[in-house]
C-alpha cells in the first residue's frame, strides 16, 4: 500500500510539473506574440525549428502552393498526385468537381495527414494552412490585404527519415512530377482547332470514338495503335537520327468508311489535340506557314479530302522562275511539303499529320512516299468482324436505352 502512495504522488508530481510547464510555455509564446515584431518572432520560431529538426531523425520537405509571384509547380504535381492516393476513411477530406464532365477530386484538408510509401520507403504528408494578413498589411504599399497578396499560404509538408533524403529528392519527387503529368494529360479536355485567316480558333472536342468502339479489322486496328505507341516513346531515336519527331498517316478509301472516326479515336487514345486545316480558306504558302508554326506539340494535324479540298499547283510549275510579284505565292504543293518534311517541319515536335483522301490514286507520289505519309491505312467497307463491332455498339446502346425506360 505503501508502494502504491508513492507511485501515485510521483504521478500527481509529474502532472503537475508538466502542467506548470505548458502553462510557462503557453504564457512565453503569448508574450512573444504580443511583444515581439513578427519578423523576429518569425526569426525566432525558425530557429528553433531549426534546432528541432537537428535533433530529430525525421526530415521534412516544404512544398509552398506559390514561389514569389508565380505558382509552385510541384506544389500542383503533388495535389494531383495525392488525390490519388487518398484515403477516403479519413476524419476530414475535401471533395470538389470545377467540371460537370469530370469526376469528382479528393484532396487533404487542413492539418490533416496521410502516409505514401514509395520503393519501400513510406513518407508522411500533412497540408498546412498559414494566416498571411499580417504580412500583406505590413508591405507597405498601401493595400492592406489586398493587392497580390494572399491572406493564407498553403504548403504540403513531406516527412521522412533522414535516410532517405537522397530518395525523396532524387527518386520520389521526380516520380511525382512524372505521375502528375500524366494525370493531367489523361484528365484534360481535348481541343479541335479550326483555321480562320491567319488564325486558329477552338471548342471542345468531346467526340466519343475509341479503337474499341471502332469498326475495323482487329490487326489493322492493332498495327495502328502499335505504331502510335512507337512514335511517342521514340523522341530519343528521332533526334539521334537528325530527323522532326513527327508522323505522317493518309487515310484512304470509299465515303463514309470511318475515316473521321479513325481520327477522332488516334486523338482520344494519345491526348492530342486536333488542328483540322481548312485549305481552301489558306490563299497563301507565307499563310499556311503562319498556321503551322502556330500549332502546339503533343498535336494532330488533319488535312481531309487532300485530292479536292484545293487545286495545289504542280512543284514544278511552282519553281518556274523567280516570282517577283509576293502576291501571286498562292498554296502550292511545294509549300505544303516544306511542312511535311522540310526544314519547317522542324518548327514543332511530337506530331502527327494526316491527310485523308476517297481516290488514292489522284495524289501526287510525292505525297505518298515514306517520310511525309509513313503509314497508309486503308478504310475499307464492313468486313464480318467490323460488322459484328458495329453490331454489338448499337445493340449495347438499345439495350441501355430500354433499360432505362423501362426503370421509369
Amino acid at each position: 500500500m505503501a508502494s502504491y502512495d508513492k507511485a501515485m504522488e510521483s504521478y500527481k508530481k509529474a502532472v503537475t510539473t508538466a502542467a506548470s510547464l505548458a502553462a510557462s510555455a503557453m504564457l512565453v509564446r503569448g508574450v512573444v506574440n504580443e511583444l515581439v515584431p513578427y519578423e523576429v518572432r518569425d526569426l525566432l520560431f525558425s530557429g528553433m525549428g531549426y534546432l528541432r529538426s537537428h535533433m530529430s531523425s525525421q526530415h521534412t520537405i516544404i512544398i509552398a502552393e506559390t514561389e514569389g509571384w508565380a505558382n509552385n509547380q510541384l506544389y500542383d504535381a503533388a495535389r494531383a498526385y495525392l488525390a490519388t492516393r487518398i484515403n477516403t476513411d479519413m476524419q476530414r477530406l475535401r471533395v470538389s468537381r470545377v467540371d460537370e464532365t469530370k469526376s469528382m477530386m479528393f484532396s487533404m484538408e487542413e492539418g490533416e495527414e496521410m502516409a505514401d510509401v514509395h520503393e519501400g520507403t513510406e513518407f508522411k504528408w500533412r497540408l498546412v494552412c498559414r494566416d498571411n494578413s499580417s504580412a500583406s498589411s505590413s508591405n507597405g504599399n498601401g493595400r492592406g490585404g489586398s493587392g497580390n497578396f494572399k491572406l493564407e499560404v498553403r504548403s504540403f509538408e513531406m516527412s521522412f527519415h533522414r535516410k532517405h533524403k537522397d530518395k525523396a529528392l532524387t527518386s520520389y519527387l521526380p516520380h511525382i512530377l512524372a505521375v502528375a503529368k500524366k494525370i493531367k494529360e489523361q484528365n484534360r479536355t481535348l481541343k479541335i482547332y479550326m483555321n480562320e485567316g491567319e488564325s486558329w480558333f477552338a471548342i471542345d472536342l468531346h467526340h466519343p470514338s475509341t479503337f474499341s468502339t471502332l469498326a475495323m479489322d482487329h490487326k489493322l486496328k492493332q498495327s495502328v495503335m502499335d505504331d502510335l505507341e512507337r512514335f511517342v516513346k521514340r523522341k530519343e531515336y528521332y533526334k539521334k537520327i537528325g530527323k522532326a519527331w513527327k508522323r505522317g498517316y493518309l487515310l484512304y478509301g470509299p465515303p463514309g468508311t470511318g475515316k473521321s472516326s479513325m481520327i477522332a479515336a488516334m486523338a482520344n487514345y494519345l491526348k492530342f489535340d486536333v488542328y483540322d486545316l481548312e485549305l481552301t480558306e489558306v490563299n497563301w504558302n507565307s499563310t499556311l506557314r503562319r498556321l503551322l508554326i502556330g500549332m502546339t506539340n503533343r498535336s494532330i494535324l488533319v488535312i481531309e479530302d487532300i485530292d479536292c479540298t484545293v487545286e495545289l499547283q504542280q512543284r514544278e510549275e511552282g519553281q518556274e522562275g523567280t516570282k517577283s510579284n509576293p502576291s501571286e505565292d498562292k498554296v502550292t504543293l511545294s509549300g505544303l511539303l516544306n511542312f511535311v518534311d522540310g526544314l519547317w517541319s522542324t518548327s514543332g515536335e511530337e506530331r502527327i499529320i494526316i491527310f485523308t483522301t476517297n481516290y488514292k490514286e489522284r495524289l501526287d507520289p510525292a505525297l505518298l512516299r515514306p517520310g511525309r505519309m509513313d503509314m497508309h491505312i486503308h478504310m475499307g467497307y464492313c468486313c464480318p468482324e467490323s460488322f459484328r463491332i458495329l453490331a454489338s455498339n448499337y445493340h449495347s446502346k438499345i439495350t441501355m436505352s430500354h433499360t432505362r425506360r423501362s426503370k421509369k
